[in-house]
């Protein structure tokens, strides 16, 4: 099927290219989107007519996304999720999810502008990218956690599993120190008990 595209697409063309696709992806995607019409001769002849007006209007919400994105690119948002401790989600961090945590931060992103690879399933930190406009794209970062405290660790380079692995080298030395300290004051004892069983013989002997 083909259509002509009225603005850029992703892997398929710049706007006012005419382009083969399969009719599912025109149908389902294309068209409804408002991204390209049918290549039918009556709908080039009207491209051709509002071609200046479409590439101004183009200009002119790019500029509005080149703007956006230097503030929103590089951003990190934290995400609050309940996980095992191996840092497996109970559930999972959608689109929407990235979408809500950003405008609520202040910036206006809608679900469909977030291109997200796979499902986001464990802790940590996840790079989503953000479809600003055809020709713009931003990066931000979900810091997802199971609290504030977390966040603030996992930003700063440590997994859950790192804190975890931690804690437990710390309580083994604590455990270790404390077998020391009773088999110091054993020593100790031991060591009282020969020295005043030593000075009792001396005595009896000296008697």
């Amino acid at each position: 099927m083909q259509v002509i595209l009225l603005e850029r697409v992703s892997k398929l063309g710049q706007m006012g290219d005419v382009v083969d696709v399969k009719p599912g992806y025109a149908r389902n995607f294309l068209l409804p989107q408002g991204k390209a019409q049918t290549a039918s001769e009556t709908n080039i002849a009207a491209f051709e007519r509002q071609k200046s007006q479409l590439e101004a209007q183009n200009l002119e919400t790019k500029k509005e996304a080149d703007a956006l994105l230097g503030k929103l690119d590089g951003q990190t948002f934290i995400v609050i999720r309940s996980a095992s401790d191996s840092g497996a989600l109970y559930g999972s961090v959608s689109p929407r999810d990235a979408a809500e945590v950003a405008t609520s931060a202040g910036f206006s992103i809608d679900r469909k502008q977030i291109s997200l690879v796979k499902p986001i399933k464990e802790l940590g930190l996840h790079e989503m990218s953000v479809v600003l406009h055809p020709e713009v794209t931003a990066t931000i970062v979900l810091n997802v956690a199971r609290s504030n405290e977390e966040a603030e660790l996992q930003a700063s380079g440590k997994s859950i599993q790192d804190v975890a692995a931690e804690a437990e080298a710390e309580a083994e030395f604590e455990i270790a120190e404390l077998f020391d300290d009773i088999g110091s004051a054993a020593l100790d004892e031991e060591v009282a008990e020969d020295q005043e069983a030593n000075t009792k013989e001396a005595d009896e002997t000296n008697s």
